[in-house]
């Protein structure tokens, strides 16, 4: 609850992850669907003015989010990761990024040395926490709209 009332204070958007009950107890502005989650329950929440945002790792994951009404999608990793082997690099994240008419955000992997790179891609967006933690002036892990 003290979080959901510093959001509000600041002005920031809440999206909770992965729990309904609680983003309808603390009056969140949405609900964030993790790539893990294939449940279905998360329809008709336009109504109570609950978006919902997912994040995928591959054109599977995004089908399912986008039947899971997610107005947004965070497309992960995009560049090399410590702790995966795997990521989507600039083609194949595009490629992605093109087919499917929803709202791309980038994630995974952003750093300074590749943050200009992002112009390159098909996206909304980007989230990262690495890239903001380097610089003093940006201290919070958040979400940047182009």
């Amino acid at each position: 609850m003290r979080i959901a009332k510093a959001c509000k204070k600041s002005r920031y958007q809440l999206f909770v992850s992965n729990d309904l009950k609680l983003a309808l107890k603390v009056k969140a502005n949405g609900i964030y669907i993790p790539s893990f989650n294939k449940t279905k329950t998360f329809s008709n929440l336009e109504k109570k003015n609950i978006a919902i945002i997912g994040s995928a790792h591959n054109q599977k994951e995004i089908h399912r989010k986008i039947s899971q009404n997610c107005s947004a999608i965070f497309l992960s990793p995009v560049f090399n990761v410590e702790k995966s082997k795997k990521f989507l690099g600039l083609f194949k994240f595009n490629y992605l990024s093109h087919m499917n008419k929803i709202n791309i955000l980038a994630l995974g992997g952003i750093s300074e040395n590749n943050i200009r790179k992002l112009k390159l891609l098909y996206i909304k967006g980007f989230g990262g926490i690495r890239v903001f933690k380097k610089k003093p002036a940006l201290k919070k892990a958040g979400f940047y709209k182009f």
